[in-house]
């Protein structure tokens, strides 16, 4: 890159702003009179947002890009990126939905009936209206802070012309809630093709950040999977049928998170995993989640793949309620209503034309962007954040924090002390939101073995109970499985600590609201908590959380599994 671009003309604005009454002075590095915009950023998610108001808080003239392209099942939807549309925030809303139905099994119990509150059935499409129409307020609320930010939002694909030049096609109308569509878009048609090419406008900023995050992956080598399969960019806006009977295909999180709330919506749902779930998390958690999934009527299918999908017809060729035939790599045949991929998630570069300006990315099929600490890429002035990137977290809440840390890092480089700006990805905490969620942070147990060499060092806490509320309710498993037991202990409690001194460095818990639990205790880990700070502190009586003040069984001391599963009780916590 020509260093003499970034040299020439750079002068110091000192910005004056005034926050809360107190006044700071910022200094922006600008190139005077020789681009339209201190920064351009590409994609207007959780990241890219942040990024984008945090720059121009400090300052900077900002613009942002955000397009979507339609799913393999021309699913589309508004502002705000993958989390508020197609990720955390619908999944958690039907995650609340599925607990809602559960616990009317529980009130049943407690004395409610259908007369007095609690009601029957289930209806999918009122679901995935009103969760839409969340969404939708959501989107515009994006939409306006931005605008009140002053960042100017542009809703076209962007392209890389150079490395400081964006070009686009100008959008004919916008509007928020345009993008909200179920329906086959028109992307075959030669002359809207031609109009868009001789309709190009351009831009050019001195920084450029890429935060387009990912979209699922649904296997082209496998027949009928992408004409006819879904994925997590669709299931949230299904309104032309419900699942019905569905195949999650995936070990990972979000697929189960998908099978846990189908299944208790009600839907037979299976899951096909290639070896085993959750196989990046800690062994003994993953077990767990399996374990109970399983008695609340998830079937899993172990070793299963599916190796060729098609559409059913009737007799008269019309097709059989778009059921769906799959066949399995053993052979195996089943018939579903939905088959839903969760194989994993590649990074949305495809049309960034990332080759004009020779962006290094991975080569593997993630084909992810490679960044320096400074979320930098090989070339100087272009950076990258989120779950478009190499070996980061992809977790919106990192994405946001990363985007503003940049935006800091280039804009107000005067309170940048100490790194004050530099992320730490050490200890982020993390819940999968399945039937029993599961909160964590820092090291799996095998993970912390790997790392610091041999079991002598790493010592791990287990203890597994049932919540209070559950265990008092006699909370059954599925009828398919046996009528008359009960589900197996809901809770699971792990620290995996390291040292004479016992630093705590993983933190596991399976249970109930385990992203409230685990939000918590995380600061514990990030200030170097020990395991005595743990035995020293007071629990809150009968919660489950308080078993993390309690727990006195070691790895090394376990001979079976009842050694550290608790028999009656008051939930966590002791009794007496």
């Amino acid at each position: 890159m020509n260093k003499n671009k970034l040299i020439t003309s750079l002068f110091t604005k000192q910005i004056k702003n005034i926050t809360n009454g107190v006044q700071s002075s910022r200094t922006i590095t600008t190139l005077q009179n020789k681009y339209e915009y201190d920064l351009a950023v590409i994609g207007g998610g959780s990241g890219g947002m942040a990024c984008a108001k945090e720059a121009a808080r400090n300052g900077a003239k900002v613009v942002l890009f955000d397009y979507v392209k339609p799913s393999t099942q021309s699913t589309t939807w508004g502002l705000g990126g993958t989390c508020v549309n197609v990720g955390c925030v619908p999944k958690k809303l039907m995650h609340y939905t599925a607990l809602i139905g559960s616990m009317k099994k529980d009130g049943e119990y407690f004395g409610w009936d259908d007369n007095t509150g609690l009601k029957t059935g289930f209806n999918w499409d009122k679901l995935v209206n009103n969760v839409g129409n969340h969404i939708k307020s959501l989107n515009f609320s994006y939409g306006t802070s931005l605008r009140s930010a002053n960042v100017k939002y542009i809703n076209a694909e962007a392209k890389f012309k150079d490395e400081n030049t964006i070009v686009y096609n100008p959008p004919k109308k916008l509007d928020l809630f345009s993008s909200f569509s179920t329906t086959t878009t028109n992307d075959g048609d030669d002359t809207e093709k031609k109009e868009e090419e001789n309709n190009v406008a351009e831009i050019n900023a001195q920084y450029i950040v890429i935060a387009v995050g990912g979209r699922p992956h649904i296997p082209d080598d496998v027949p009928g999977a992408v004409e006819h399969c879904i994925s997590s960019d669709d299931i949230f806006w299904r309104k032309e049928k419900a699942p019905g009977k569905t195949l999650c295909v995936g070990g990972g999180y979000i697929s189960l998170e998908c099978a846990g709330f189908l299944n208790e919506f009600g839907y037979d749902t299976s899951v096909a995993i290639r070896s085993k779930v959750l196989r990046t998390f800690d062994d003994d958690c993953a077990e767990k989640i399996k374990e109970l999934m399983e008695s609340l009527g998830v079937n899993f299918l172990s070793e299963k793949v599916p190796k060729e999908i098609m559409k059913l017809e009737n007799h008269d060729g019309n097709d059989d309620n778009h059921k769906l035939k799959v066949i399995f790599n053993d052979g195996d045949e089943d018939v579903f209503d939905t088959v839903l991929y969760a194989t994993g998630r590649v990074a949305d570069t495809k049309n960034l034309r990332l080759e004009n300006v020779n962006i290094k990315v991975n080569n593997d099929n993630y084909g992810k962007i490679l960044t320096n600490e400074y979320d930098q890429t090989n070339i100087a002035n272009i950076f990258a954040i989120g779950d478009v990137v190499e070996n980061k977290p992809e977790l919106t809440p990192v994405a946001i924090q990363a985007g503003e840390y940049l935006a800091n890092r280039l804009f107000n480089k005067t309170n940048n002390n100490n790194n004050r700006f530099m992320m730490d990805y050490d200890f982020i905490p993390t819940t999968i939101f399945t039937p029993f969620e599961y909160g964590t942070v820092g090291l799996s147990e095998k993970d912390a073995i790997a790392k610091y060499g041999n079991d002598d060092i790493v010592e791990s806490y287990l203890w597994s109970w049932t919540t209070l509320e559950i265990e008092a309710s006699k909370r059954l498993k599925d009828d398919a499985i046996d009528t008359l037991d009960v589900i197996p202990p809901n809770c699971f409690a792990k620290l995996v600590c390291i040292g004479e001194d016992e630093r705590v460095i993983g933190f596991h818990f399976v249970g109930p609201n385990a992203g409230e639990v685990t939000q918590g205790f995380s600061l514990a880990l990030r200030l170097g908590a020990l395991k005595s700070d743990f035995d020293r502190l007071v629990g809150i009586h009968p919660t489950d959380a308080e078993a993390f003040t309690t727990m006195e069984v070691k790895r090394s001391e376990i001979i079976n599994k009842e050694d550290y599963v608790a028999v009656g009780g008051c939930g966590g916590g002791k009794c007496g």
